[in-house]
């Protein structure tokens, strides 16, 4: 399993645009296969700092989510204008928080 999290820095003038492209690709990406989980949330909107976690089945899902019809212009429309601080992690002995 593939976990993702970090932050995402945008010029806060940029917050209103982001969230709506953000919402109109999280939700065919949760729909995606491979996808266990994905949620973005406006940790200081003002400062423009987003924090974002993913979970994926395998990298082969992730890469297919990166290459996917609509995350591709997604991530072409604001690849140069956000600071992506986001860290990729391998994960194995997945067990509830209360084990």
């Amino acid at each position: 399993m593939i976990v993702l999290i970090g932050y995402l820095h945008l010029n806060p003038s940029d917050v209103n645009e982001f969230t709506a492209d953000v919402q109109a690709v999280a939700s065919s990406t949760r729909a995606e296969k491979g996808c266990l989980f994905y949620a973005v949330a406006w940790e200081d909107a003002r400062a423009g700092r987003m924090l974002i976690v993913e979970r994926w089945q395998d990298q082969e899902s992730l890469t297919a989510h990166l290459e996917a019809q609509k995350t591709a212009p997604f991530l072409q429309k604001w690849g140069n204008r956000m600071e992506i601080d986001v860290l990729k992690y391998d994960a194995s002995n997945e067990r509830s928080f209360m084990e």
